[in-house]
Formats: C-alpha cells, sequence, structure tokens
C-alpha cells in the first residue's frame, strides 16, 4: 500500500501554561518517533487561558504526517486520539476485513474499558456518599429526602447501592 499524508490536531488541557506548553510538545515528540511516522508540517499555538477560568489552559497543535500503513492509521488514533484528522492523501484506500476488524475491536476494548472506569468511579461515589450521610447526616438535611443517584435509578434492584437514612427519634 502507497503512503498516506494526513492532517491531525492534537489538544492539551491543564495547568500552568508552561505544564500545557510542554506535554504537548513530548507528545509531538512521541508522535515523530513511532515508527513508520514522518512529520511533514507542524503548527504549535501557545497556550491560551480558558474562557471563564484563572488559570486553566488549552493549546493545541496541528500536524500533518505521512505514515506507511492504514494500520498505523488506526494505532494513531486509539493512541493519540486527535481532537480531529483529516485524510489529505490518497483520495481512495483499499484494505483488508483483518485491519478493520482489528481497529473495530480495539474501539470496542477501549469502550469496555472506559464503561468500567465510570461504573467503577460512580460506585465509590455512591459508597463515600452513603458513609458521609452515616457520620454526617446533617449536611443532606437541606436536601432531603436524598434521591437515589440518576444513574441507578433505572437499574435492577441487584445492581442498586441505596443509602438508607439513619431513623431519628422523633
Amino acid at each position: 500500500m502507497e503512503h498516506i499524508q494526513m492532517r491531525i490536531v492534537l489538544e492539551i488541557l491543564g495547568r500552568p501554561a508552561d505544564n500545557v506548553k510542554d506535554a504537548l510538545n513530548l507528545l509531538i515528540t512521541k508522535l515523530s518517533a513511532e515508527e513508520g511516522v514522518a512529520i511533514c508540517e507542524k503548527i504549535v499555538h501557545e497556550p491560551s487561558l480558558v474562557k471563564d477560568t484563572k488559570d486553566l489552559y488549552t493549546s493545541f497543535a496541528e500536524i500533518t504526517i505521512e505514515i506507511k500503513s492504514i494500520d498505523l492509521f488506526f494505532g494513531i488514533l486509539f493512541a493519540y486520539m486527535p481532537s480531529h484528522v483529516e485524510i489529505l492523501y490518497p483520495e481512495k484506500i483499499t484494505f483488508p476485513n483483518t485491519v478493520f476488524n482489528s481497529a473495530a475491536n480495539q474501539l470496542i476494548q477501549r469502550l469496555h474499558n472506559y464503561d468500567a472506569i465510570v461504573k467503577k468511579a460512580l460506585f465509590e461515589k455512591d459508597a463515600i456518599t452513603k458513609k458521609l450521610y452515616e457520620v454526617a447526616p446533617q449536611l443532606f438535611k437541606a436536601r432531603e429526602p436524598m434521591p437515589a443517584p440518576a444513574h441507578q435509578q433505572k437499574k435492577s434492584k441487584k445492581t442498586s447501592l441505596k443509602v438508607k437514612k439513619p431513623k431519628t427519634n422523633r
């Protein structure tokens, strides 16, 4: 297969501005070191303050690269997660279904990993909320009765974590 030329946009958000700039440059250096990747052109924009924040900065780089295979194309998408991608050349690409299957499976794996992370974070948040309610119920008085978390309202009773209010003698 012939080489593929593509343009990607990589973005970084963080603080302080120097760290954002350094992280973006490190990402570009890592990309340029990938086997089968040649950077043709890059424009790195200076960090700018995010609107309505005091110390959160964002920066981005527009990078034109040439890669040796469609496998590498999908690899870059999964590894670097650019905010934008555009294939410049060739206009038509043909590749075997094994490449497409591999990319689809990588996508599915990443989605499952993110789903597991979100579920774990929600479970931990609910456990912390329950414990906080047990040790400091006065913090919840203004919001009584405390509704079940939104992500648990549609689940079966087996998987939901219910927060029981302590009994009070009134």
